[in-house]
């Protein structure tokens, strides 16, 4: 099943598309855990809107902070990533406006995802899939969430162990999970 009106847009009003409850996650993104945020949140739009302009932003946010040559290889696994993200799961995946500076769930599910890969954390990625696709058919997006941790960590782009979510204490929390 597959929904194409997740993607939360509104107003220009950040606080509107934050949720409402306190945050008991709390993550300080890196450089590199904000580029994949921002990189997931912009390709995800991208599928749900269908405007390449989305896409454009990803390349060009990704281009200006690491480079033409390193975002090509960047940006190449990072729409491999999303797209069977896209592909594979069984609810609506949600994203913040492309000019929120926090990250909502399914955004802090996804930078989770690639931590977990990098640092060989395989148990936390596996309950990530599972949490951000609510399906069992993990092997594809596991495989493309591996290629993108691994390009990113051959450009030196390595995530922290602290942006790994232990989605087991926050399944059915969502309003607990973003990131500011």
């Amino acid at each position: 099943m597959k929904r194409k009106d997740s993607l939360r847009r509104g107003s220009d009003s950040l606080s509107e598309n934050r949720p409402s409850g306190r945050q008991k996650f709390h993550l300080q993104p890196n450089e590199n855990e904000h580029l994949v945020g921002v990189g997931f949140r912009c390709w995800m739009a991208g599928y749900q809107t269908g405007d390449i302009a989305c896409w454009e932003s990803a390349w060009n946010h990704y281009a200006g902070n690491v480079g033409v040559e390193t975002a090509k290889d960047l940006v190449s696994e990072l729409s491999c990533w999303v797209r069977s993200i896209h592909m594979k799961t069984a609810r609506p995946i949600e994203v913040y406006p492309m000019n929120c500076a926090g990250f909502c769930r399914d955004e802090c599910t996804a930078i989770s995802l690639i931590a977990a890969s990098q640092n060989d954390q395989c148990p936390a990625l596996r309950a990530c899939a599972f949490a951000l696709l609510d399906s069992n058919e993990l092997d594809e997006v596991i495989g493309s969430t591996d290629r993108f941790a691994m390009t990113l960590k051959h450009h030196g782009r390595l995530l922290s162990q602290e942006a790994i979510v232990n989605m087991n204490a926050h399944i059915g929390n969502e309003s607990k999970l973003a990131v500011h």
